[in-house]
């Protein structure tokens, strides 16, 4: 099947509601007749929520423009004023539903020259109190990476752009349009005077794109409180993997290091120095280039070692899921990848650990030339966690292992390594009823079996979701597998946002319908 064929199949809401209470319809004989009831409620709620959702689209596109609008960047701090606006307008479009909205203080950032800086305030709400009904946190951001039009978009990245159905600007994926998709998921029961099936709280933060500054430690503090009453949470901070929707059910971790190298007091002229002094970039290139080989292997002793076997059950979900290596490589420009079939990809892309090398601090990377010999130079590298890494023990496999390669040099530089990020791993169970309602939302809105993914980047949040809340927790992407987070040209399509907003309407259904005892 080609992918527009593939499209048009997917493209198919209203024949997947008619489909659904078809279904249904079936299966009335059979049922109790308070069953039979309820069961008839239900068909009739969504197909009238769809006709809402379907008639405010236009509606949900302009909201989305107004936010897109505010440049939430959380890395610049001369746009801190933006962040903090975008924040009170998330809080004020809950508010204006009639939710319990709190935004709450998570303190300041310190500055690498000292100086603070007030942290965005967290939103939380809450829409519903119903002791007997489930209760679902939707964890969500509105902050974004930089972006200027001078980077390459074709369009200003401030200003949503439709072009062919798709909504170019920057953060339309990640992750606005997922929040307001939530958003008008309950708005649209309210608006039509039926009652939420499952409590609903938000979680919005604002620093999620430079490590979600503050956020553990209130999660921590609001544990025995906002927290309490809550059985699952949902992140929608993610993507499919092609245009068959997704579940995802794992991420890898991260730890990232500096390897500082210093030698002289100051820079030096490498016409002058050049072939007297033992230079610590060329130190700093020489531990680098023992880090991992060309074919991908690891080389720190114990890294490998630690990982969790590749089960017979794992392969085969491997397997069945889409995955178009080729479209894979066309997306990304690259003529050869490191695997070439495609369970042994997805496993390096999600399950196994991997060394990335992202820059050198120090270095001259200006255009033109500069013939210096700096005196400091820090590598910047990471490696992604996966169970059953422990952060902690590969902090220490990683220095105590450059320490013993840089000793061989035997160079009078100095070398210093530090872990700035350690986070873990996290990993859901597929089986369990959370994923089983959401296996059943996406059939039906989308007609189809969803494919279960794990994402190779890290969502940390996740993890300390799972540590300190201790509840199951399901990631439901909406965004495409071609939306380009973090690029130029970040866009959502109208259809995924819609048919999003749809999907989570569903899913608070099938969340409802898991019996109360289940955590």
């Amino acid at each position: 099947m080609s992918r527009e064929q593939h499209r048009a199949t997917v493209c198919q809401p209203e024949e997947t509601v008619t489909h659904s209470s078809s279904r249904e319809k079936m299966n009335l004989p059979v049922l109790p007749s308070i069953l039979l009831v309820i069961s008839t409620v239900h068909a009739f709620q969504y197909t009238d929520l769809v006709q809402y959702i379907d008639s405010h689209q236009e509606e949900y596109v302009e909201t989305l423009r107004e936010w897109v609008a505010v440049e939430s960047d959380s890395s610049n701090v001369l746009k801190r004023p933006d962040l903090h606006r975008m924040m009170e307008m998330a809080a004020q479009k809950l508010r204006l539903m009639g939710g319990t909205v709190e935004l709450v203080d998570i303190g300041e950032q310190e500055l690498p020259d000292g100086q603070t800086l007030a942290l965005p305030k967290v939103v939380t709400a809450q829409f519903g109190n119903d002791s007997s009904k489930h209760t679902v946190c939707v964890y969500g951001h509105v902050d974004v990476q930089p972006a200027k039009l001078e980077d390459g978009w074709a369009t200003d990245p401030y200003n949503l752009t439709d072009i062919n159905g798709n909504l170019y600007g920057r953060g339309a994926s990640d992750n606005k349009a997922p929040v307001l998709a939530w958003i008008h998921a309950v708005e649209a029961y309210q608006a039509l005077n039926m009652e939420l099936p499952v409590n609903v709280k938000f979680v919005i933060e604002g620093m999620e794109e430079t490590g979600s500054n503050g956020l553990d430690a209130m999660i921590l503090a609001q544990r025995d409180t906002f927290f309490s009453d809550v059985d699952y949470i949902i992140i929608s901070d993610c993507s499919w993997l092609s245009r068959r929707p997704a579940l995802t059910y794992g991420t890898r971790g991260n730890c990232y290091f500096f390897a500082e190298v210093e030698g002289p007091k100051q820079d030096l002229h490498s016409g002058v120095y050049g072939g007297t002094v033992i230079e610590p970039m060329t130190d700093l290139i020489g531990i680098l280039d023992t880090l991992i080989s060309p074919s991908g292997k690891i080389l720190i002793p114990g890294i490998r070692e630690a990982v969790a076997p590749l089960s017979d059950e794992e392969w085969k979900m491997y397997q069945d899921i889409q995955f178009d290596i080729d479209s894979y490589k066309n997306k990304i420009g690259v003529s050869q990848l490191m695997y070439n079939n495609k369970v042994d990809l997805l496993a390096h892309m999600w399950r196994y650990p991997t060394v990335s090398i992202h820059g050198i601090e120090g270095a001259f990377s200006d255009p033109g030339t500069k013939t210096v010999i700096p005196a400091k130079v820090t590598a910047k590298f990471s490696i992604r966690q996966v169970p059953n890494m422990d952060p902690a023990m590969v902090k220490k496999q990683v220095t105590d292992y450059l320490h013993s390669v840089f000793a061989k040099r035997k160079s009078p530089n100095t070398l210093k390594v530090t872990m700035v990020i350690g986070a873990k791993p996290w990993l859901a169970d597929t089986q369990h009823p959370l994923y089983e309602a959401g296996k059943a939302a996406v059939k039906r809105v989308f007609g189809m079996d969803p494919d279960l993914i794990r994402e190779g980047g890290t969502i940390p949040i996740a993890r300390t979701f799972q540590d300190v809340i201790e509840k199951s927790i399901i990631m439901m992407p909406i965004g495409g597998f071609d939306d380009g987070l973090h690029s130029q040209n970040e866009k959502m399509s109208r259809y995924n946002y819609i048919e999003g907003t749809k999907l989570f309407i569903a899913y608070l259904n099938e969340v409802s319908l898991i019996k109360k005892t289940t955590v």
